[in-house]
C-alpha cells in the first residue's frame, strides 16, 4: 500500500514540474512570510489557481532557516520536537498528506538529533472537497528550531488559490526537488529482505536488510515509536555493498516496544527509503568476523618489564624479605656445602618461584576462560569484594602489630631449616614456593597495571606478566645462584624489619578504615557494623594464646566467613552522603536533559565519579567544589555515582 501511494504521489508531480519548466511562468501563489531571528516560512503551491475538476493539488510547506539553525523530522532523535500543523480553518479541503524529505543527522554532546538545516521544502498532497473549486489552505504551524539555544515557534499561514490553470516554476522547481528526496517505498527502492531484532533488555536495536542496488556511504533511522531513543549506528556493508547490517544502542524506550520498526536509509542527496522490517527473535550476525586487539611487541615488552621490577621490589618486603633470609642463612649454617650445591639450592628455589606463578596464571586463565571479567576498579561496587578485602586487611595488620603469628607446621618448618642438606633440593623447591605465596598479599601497591593488563588481556598476556613477576620475584635466587659468595652480603633480619612491619601494619589498618567507609556507602552501616564485629572477633580469637590451636582457629575461620557473608547478605539501599552546601547544587544525571539546559545557555558538567576513587574525591573537592569566581555563571552540574 504504502509502495503505491508513492509511485501516484510521483505521477502526480511529474507532469505540473514538466509543464511549470516550459511555461517558464513566474507568476507566484504564496502565503505571507512569516520571519523571525531563526528562519522565514511561508506556503508555496505548484498552480497559481485550481485547474477545472481538479481533484488534488500540489503545494509545500517552505522554511529557510538561517546560519546555524535547524529544525526536526518526524523522529527527532534523544531530543527535540517534530513540526506539526493544524489545517482546521481550511476551506474546500478534504485531507492534507504531509510528507517528510529524508533527514540528515545532526550530532552534538554526543546526542543524536535528525533534521532539516539551511532550506526545506515539506510536500503537501492537498485532496479537494469540491473538484475544481476554489481553495483556501489555512495552516497553524508549531515547531521547534534550535542552534545554541531551542526556540519554539508557532505561528499561521494562510494561502488563497481561486480558480486558474496557471503553473509557478519556481514552487514547483523546489516543491518537485524535495519531493524526489521524499524516502520511497521498499519495492520501488529495491529491498528484498528487512529484519529487525530488539534484545529482552531493550538495550539494542540490530537492523540488516538487503538492496538490488549497492550502497555506498548510509545512514540508517528507525522509528520505534514514541518514548524511545537510540544512539549513533554502527553501520556496516558486506555481499558486495548489497548488504546493510547496524546495531544501535537504545537509550531509553518504554516499558514495551510491540510496534513493526520502521527504518529510514539515507544514501546520498538522491537516495532514500523507508521499510517496514519484520521482528524476528534471534539476533542478526554481522557481515564482520569479531577480533580482539592484540598488544604490540614493544606494549609486552613495556609491561613485562613492570611486572619484573614489581617483583623484584616484593623481595624487600616484610612479607618475603623472612624468606629469603632463612634460605641465606640454611646456606651461612653449611660452610661446608660445595659452590654447585649452593647454585643448585637457589636454582630450585627459583623453580618454586616460578611454578607457583605458573600455577597462579593457569588458574586466572581458567577463570577467564569460564567467563569470569574482572574490571580493576569496579569490584569496589561489591559488598562481598570489600567484606573480603576488610577481613584479610584486619587480619594481616594485626599480624604486623604482632597480636598473633602465622607458626607454619612443624614439618615444613624442618624442612625449611634443613634446606641445605645434600638432598634438599626439594625442601630448596618448597621454600621458593612459599615466599612466592607469602608474596601475594604485598602485590597490590606495586604490580596494579601489570596485574590489570593480564587479566583484561588474551592467555597469552597472563602468562608473560606472571612470568615476568616470577622472575623478578626469583632474581636475587639465580643471582646468588650465579654468584654464591653474594649470600655474604644479604641483609639480616634485624630490629629495623620491626619498624618496618609497624608501618605497614598502620598502613593496612588505614585501608580498612577506608574500606569501611566505602562498604558503608555500598551495603549500608548494619553491614559496615557486622563486617566489623565478625572479623574483630576473629582477630581476638587469634591473639588469645591460651586456647587450643584447634579451636582458636575454628572459631576465626568461621567468624571471617560470616563476615565475608555479611557484606552482601546484610545490603540495604544506603542514603545519599551529606554534601557541604556549595554555591552550585548537583542535580540528578539526565541524558535526554543535557541538551535541553544547553539549548538553554546552560553550562553542563557531568561528573562521573564513585566512593572508592579518591582522584575523582580530591577533583571534587579542590576544583569542582570551588566558589565560581565573580562574573562567572555557575554551571548545572549532574552526578554520577559509580
Amino acid at each position: 500500500m504504502i509502495d503505491c501511494l508513492l509511485i501516484l504521489r510521483r505521477v502526480l508531480l511529474i507532469p505540473f514540474v514538466l509543464l511549470a519548466v516550459v511555461s517558464g511562468s513566474v507568476a507566484a501563489a504564496t502565503s505571507a512570510e512569516y520571519q523571525s531571528a531563526p528562519l522565514t516560512a511561508h506556503l508555496i503551491s505548484v498552480q497559481d489557481g485550481v485547474p477545472e475538476n481538479t481533484q488534488t493539488l500540489s503545494a509545500g510547506l517552505h522554511l529557510q532557516l538561517n546560519e546555524n539553525w535547524k529544525t526536526y523530522w518526524r523522529s527527532a532523535g534523544e531530543v527535540g520536537i517534530p513540526p506539526s500543523v493544524e489545517w482546521s480553518g481550511s476551506e474546500n479541503v478534504a485531507d492534507v498528506e504531509f510528507m517528510w524529505p529524508a533527514p540528515t543527522r545532526f550530532t552534538a554532546f554526543g546526542i543524536e538529533n535528525f533534521g532539516y538545516a539551511g532550506e526545506v521544502v515539506f510536500p503537501l498532497r492537498i485532496t479537494l472537497e469540491d473538484p475544481g473549486a476554489p481553495v483556501t489552505l489555512s495552516a497553524q504551524v508549531k515547531l521547534l528550531v534550535c542552534s545554541n539555544v531551542c526556540v519554539p515557534e508557532e505561528f499561521d499561514l494562510s494561502l488563497r488559490l481561486g480558480r486558474g490553470n496557471v503553473l509557478d516554476s519556481t514552487s514547483a522547481g523546489l516543491i518537485g526537488t524535495f519531493s524526489e528526496r521524499v524516502p520511497e517505498g521498499a519495492k520501488t527502492s529495491g529491498v528484498s529482505e528487512a529484519n529487525a531484532f530488539i534484545d529482552e533488555d531493550l538495550t539494542e536495536l540490530i537492523v540488516s536488510l538487503r538492496v538490488d542496488e549497492p550502497l555506498q556511504s548510509p545512514d540508517v533511522f528507525p522509528e520505534l515509536g514514541m518514548g524511545v531513543a537510540l544512539g549513533k549506528p554502527d553501520i556496516r556493508l558486506g555481499e558486495e555493498d548489497r548488504l546493510l547490517w547496524a546495531r544501535l544502542p537504545i537509550l531509553s524506550s518504554n516499558t514495551d516496544v510491540t510496534v513493526a520498526p520502521s527504518i529510514t536509509v539515507t544514501d546520498g542527496e538522491n537516495r532514500a527509503f523507508t521499510i517496514i522490517a519484520d521482528r524476528v527473535a534471534q539476533g542478526i550476525a554481522p557481515p564482520f568476523e569479531l577480533a580482539a586487539t592484540t598488544p604490540d611487541m614493544m606494549e609486552l615488552i613495556w609491561i613485562a618489564a613492570i611486572a619484573l621490577l614489581g617483583g623484584l621490589i616484593l623481595n624487600v618486603m616484610p612479607c618475603v624479605l623472612p624468606v629469603l633470609s632463612i634460605k641465606v642463612s640454611s646456606v651461612l649454617k653449611h660452610t661446608d656445602h660445595d659452590t654447585t650445591r649452593v647454585r643448585f639450592g637457589f636454582v630450585a628455589a627459583s623453580a618454586g618461584i616460578m611454578t607457583f606463578m605458573w600455577g597462579l596464571a593457569l588458574v586466572l586463565w581458567a577463570l577467564q576462560t569460564a567467563g569470569l571479567s574482572v574490571g580493576w576498579g569496579l569490584q569496589f561496587q561489591s559488598p562481598l569484594f570489600l567484606a573480603v578485602m576488610i577481613a584479610v586487611l584486619l587480619v594481616f595488620s594485626a599480624n604486623l602489630f604482632g597480636a598473633f603469628e602465622f607458626a607454619l607446621p612443624h614439618g615444613i618448618q624442618t624442612r625449611l631449616a634443613g634446606a641445605g642438606g645434600r638432598n634438599g633440593y626439594s625442601a630448596d623447591f618448597f621454600t621458593g614456593m612459599f615466599g612466592a605465596v607469602m608474596a601475594t598479599p604485598c602485590s597490590a601497591p606495586f604490580l596494579g597495571t601489570a596485574v590489570a593488563f593480564a587479566l583484561a588481556g588474551r592467555g597469552l598476556d597472563i602468562l608473560i606478566v606472571f612470568s615476568s613477576l616470577g622472575f623478578g620475584l626469583a632474581l636475587p635466587y639465580l643471582v646468588i645462584a650465579a654468584f654464591p659468595r653474594l649470600v655474604a652480603f644479604m641483609p639480616k633480619p634485624g630490629r629495623w624489619m620491626l619498624i618496618i612491619k609497624s608501618v605497614m601494619g598502620v598502613l593496612l589498618l588505614a585501608t580498612a578504615v577506608w574500606l569501611f567507609w566505602v562498604l558503608d556507602g555500598v551495603a549500608g552501616l548494619v553491614s559496615v557494623i557486622a563486617v566489623a564485629a565478625l572479623s574483630g572477633l576473629a582477630v581476638l580469637t587469634l591473639s588469645l594464646p591460651n586456647v587450643q590451636s584447634q579451636f582458636r582457629w575454628s572459631i576465626a575461620i568461621a567468624s571471617l566467613v560470616l563476615a565475608i557473608a555479611a557484606g552482601p547478605l546484610l545490603q540495604q539501599s544506603a542514603p545519599a552522603r551529606s554534601t557541604p552546601q556549595l554555591a552550585m547544587a548537583w542535580i540528578a544525571f539526565d541524558r535526554s536533559d543535557i541538551a535541553k539546559r544547553v539549548s538553554a545557555g546552560e553550562v553542563v558538567f557531568v561528573d562521573v565519579t564513585a566512593d572508592w576513587c579518591l582522584t575523582c574525591k580530591a577533583n571534587k573537592t579542590l576544583v569542582i567544589g570551588s566558589a565560581p569566581r565573580d562574573g562567572v555563571r555557575a554551571p548545572t552540574f549532574g552526578e554520577v555515582q559509580g
